[in-house]
């Protein structure tokens, strides 16, 4: 279902001539408004009115993580703070939080942001959507919440945490969506398992999972244990929150970008030069329409690519490939790039294993060294020690073959890797330590 034809089906040059008539006063707006901006653009040698095609987005600065946090706390604020009519705040675990502000019309673009999201997921009016992203300063929550009221469904704010809890009112209040980190996906199946619920029984058909990176392999673990279709979904704190992108149910192939307040490019992570469709690098967005917390340029780190083909579900916005990792959290291991969810690709291809792994990385004299750890199913748990091994020696060497990296897997009981009720903790770098 497309929640809004007027934009989300144009023609691609009617659509590239909203964005540049938007990316124009975008420019003015900042330049005029926003110290740290004129300052960029100066530095850059370019003014507002220089921009005259959609082509001159690449003479503009990029702005970066570190810059919102020089800024903190308002001063990459547009508009004065009677004007702010909420403050969000991102959930970084080093130095200040990067912070973020909406206007009445910043809030009312999200909620329309949304729902074409929970529309693209065949969520409608009539459905119960299980909201368990986090509430608070953290974007998901809230930002789904609005959104489900806008499109006219019933939400269950049920927040993280509580498991069993949610796993009552899933039984309960018969709600036909959840939105939920992947992870999370599946620590709701391992309580609802304990507690004697099948999944089977409840009358949730799909899920709209993100705030972490995760694989095709991941998919197809959540879609066969909770009986579900699960999408893709994407968005960050410092471009809007939740609703950048989304995948659609008719085709699960790339999340469509709302390009009508996004405008996407990849970069080069190195030369920070465009590359062209089809490429993989580095998404930068800038956002058009927000009103409160404007962005031109942002590096969000994250892998991906962009691809312009219409899809079959009528949407002609571009699709941007399932994040492939970040540049920031790449791991660089004697000498080869790896991304955790590269690992999980090949542990989702073991039958005996669960979808739960912790990668650690160390460094011994001055070798670095992967450690893999991974629950196997109960009834191989019990196999003998000669079994696992063999195991263990599969996985190693499907690692090696396809990331070209030698790592030693250590097999672990069923539950023993900590469970998370957000994003989950891949990744232990011992060499940082």
């Amino acid at each position: 279902m497309i929640f809004n034809e007027d934009f989300e089906t144009l023609p691609r040059e009617a659509l590239e001539a909203i964005q540049l008539r938007r990316l124009q006063s975008l420019v003015e707006r900042v330049y005029n408004l926003v110290p740290f901006y004129r300052q960029k653009f100066d530095a850059a040698g370019i003014r507002p009115g220089e921009v005259k095609s959609l082509q001159d987005l690449q003479r503009l600065p990029f702005t970066t993580k570190q810059d919102l946090r020089d800024n903190y706390p308002f001063g990459m604020f547009a508009v004065p703070m009677e004007q702010v009519v909420r403050i969000h705040a991102s959930s970084g675990t080093t130095g200040k939080p990067t912070v973020v502000g909406y206007t009445h019309r910043d809030i009312k673009t999200w909620s329309e942001l949304i729902a074409r999201t929970l529309s693209a997921a065949g969520v409608q009016r009539g459905d119960i959507v299980h909201n368990a992203y986090g509430y608070g300063l953290f974007t998901g929550g809230l930002g789904f919440h609005y959104g489900i009221e806008y499109l006219g469904a019933s939400v269950i704010p049920v927040s993280g945490g509580n498991t069993k809890r949610q796993i009552m009112l899933l039984q309960d209040f018969g709600p036909t969506a959840i939105t939920c980190t992947p992870s999370f996906s599946l620590h709701l199946y391992d309580v609802a398992k304990d507690m004697g619920v099948d999944f089977a029984d409840l009358s949730l058909r799909v899920g709209i999972c993100g705030a972490e990176p995760w694989s095709e392999a991941m998919r197809q673990e959540i879609e066969k244990k909770l009986g579900i279709d699960a999408l893709d979904i994407y968005g960050l704190s410092e471009i809007m929150g939740p609703g950048v992108s989304i995948e659609c149910l008719e085709a699960k192939n790339g999340l469509h970008i709302f390009e009508d307040h996004f405008l996407p490019e990849i970069i080069d992570p190195n030369t920070l030069q465009p590359l062209p469709f089809g490429e993989v690098g580095e998404l930068v967005i800038t956002t058009l329409t927000k009103e409160a917390f404007p962005v031109i340029r942002y590096r969000t780190r994250d892998i991906s690519a962009l691809y312009p083909e219409p899809c079959r579900c009528g949407r002609t916005l571009v699709r941007m490939a399932r994040i492939m990792g970040r540049t920031d959290d790449m791991l660089i291991i004697r000498g080869v790039n790896v991304f955790p969810s590269q690992i999980e690709a090949v542990l989702m291809e073991i039958q005996e294993v669960e979808p739960h792994y912790q990668i650690v990385v160390d460094r011994v004299g001055q070798m670095d060294t992967l450690e893999v750890k991974v629950e196997v199913e109960e009834a191989t748990f019990s196999d003998e020690v000669r079994q696992l091994q063999v195991l263990e020696k599969k996985i190693e060497h499907n690692i090696k073959d396809y990331l070209g990296v030698s790592a030693k897997v250590r097999l672990v009981e069923p539950r023993s890797i900590p469970r998370s009720e957000g994003k989950a903790l891949r990744v232990i770098d011992k060499r940082k330590i």
